[in-house]
């Protein structure tokens, strides 16, 4: 086990542990620490505490001493030390021409380094601005560019809430927001009431994500039609933290009513067809009761078998066919087995007579002498010429 001490270099900042060397530090106050950067300034806010070693990531740096008289002076010169380079590097700034907002800056407490922090859209080439701050301050200069986020967290100012910000408040790290977030807790889309002062969505909206989301499991979505003390009905709005439900019933629907979410049933769960027993009544048609199981529909009126035909006389009787099973139900088909087709011997002509032509060339003959009609333009036909035969 290893006594450690926490500490925070500015207020809202992270938590850091160092060794107290047995020395007792109680809360608020303040202790001269040595860090990587050198000899620092800070506030304990965590007091002495036994802790595994194994929970440690690294090496612990040593506390020097708290903080004297002497100490708290040379603070308040490193504070008006830092006003004066802040309207000095305005100026340097707005002469290169540099596009570039300058937020804070920091003196280290021994005076080795200054830190300017500053926003920019995009990067900034600032090494002619380096140069021209060194040669006045006589000491090392370190420009560090940062995010809106931690713009915010700098300056700090008053929420919507009428509170102090939570980034310079007491969150050491900030934690990723989404706007699902705010769908998921029914809040307006609007971006001025969800962004903060930074233009970023608001951090406060992590703290409840966690509530909301167990609540949505045991919660009715919207248009989920559900069972009540008073019949079924629609769920119209949800209230989340109160755990209600405001239901639309299909008996009185100009009337919502509201219920808990352990007094009522989920018959079908968000939009969708409405399950066998539970369908809306047509109008001016009564209710139905609900039936719990799906039926088949039958007809009306019974179908007729067909009756069979009478045989005429000289006629045999048809066959009956067999009556169906049930009314609606066709009889099976008889299989019939195809026809077969009947083939007749071909009859062969019977030679002719010499002396005689046979039928065929009789035929091809008679249209080689039949007589040919001409037609005129006009329409008119002209009767055909006979043929002088020889005598």
């Amino acid at each position: 086990m290893t006594e450690v001490i926490g500490v925070r270099f500015k207020p809202g900042g992270k938590l850091y542990y160092f060794n107290p060397n047995g020395v007792h530090v109680a809360v608020g106050q303040s202790v001269i620490i040595e860090t990587s950067k050198g000899v620092e300034f800070a506030q304990c806010t965590q007091s002495n505490t036994m802790v595994d070693e194994m929970e440690l990531v690294s090496t612990l740096r040593p506390m020097l001493r708290i903080a004297t008289e002497a100490d708290f002076k040379t603070v308040e010169q490193n504070r008006k030390k830092e006003k004066s380079a802040y309207d000095i590097c305005q100026k340097k700034i707005a002469e290169h021409g540099l596009d570039m907002k300058l937020v804070e800056v920091q003196y280290s407490f021994d005076g080795s380094k200054v830190l300017f922090f500053f926003t920019s859209d995009g990067r900034v080439d600032f090494r002619a601005l380096v140069k021209d701050l060194a040669a006045i301050f006589r000491t090392r200069i370190e420009l560090r560019q940062i995010g809106v986020r931690d713009e915010a967290k700098m300056m700090g100012g008053l929420g919507i809430c009428g509170r102090s910000y939570c980034c310079s408040q007491f969150l050491s790290d900030f934690q990723p927001v989404s706007i699902k977030m705010a769908k998921t807790q029914n809040i307006s889309l609007n971006p001025t009431k969800i962004s903060g002062a930074c233009g970023r969505l608001m951090c406060c909206l992590k703290y409840e994500q966690d509530t909301y989301e167990a609540l949505l499991k045991t919660t009715p979505k919207l248009e989920s039609l559900v069972k009540t003390p008073d019949g079924v009905g629609t769920v119209n709005a949800v209230q989340f933290l109160t755990e209600r439900v405001k239901v639309t019933l299909d008996n009185d629907p100009e009337t919502p009513r509201t219920y808990r979410t352990s007094e009522i049933e989920v018959i079908r769960s968000g939009k969708g067809r409405r399950p066998a027993g539970y369908e809306l009544p047509e109008e001016g048609a009564p209710a139905r009761p609900a039936d719990s199981g799906r039926r088949t529909a039958q007809p009306e009126h019974p179908a007729r078998a067909p009756q069979p035909r009478k045989p005429r006389s000289g006629e045999a009787a048809a066959p009956q066919r067999p009556a169906a099973q049930s009314a609606g139900e066709k009889a099976p088909r008889q299989q019939t087995q195809p026809k077969k087709k009947r083939t007749q011997p071909v009859k062969k002509a019977a030679p002719a007579p010499e002396g005689q032509p046979t039928p065929q060339e009789g035929q091809a003959a008679a249209k080689r002498h039949r007589p040919r009609h001409h037609h005129s333009r006009s329409g008119a036909g002209t009767p055909p010429k006979q043929e002088q035969g020889e005598e």
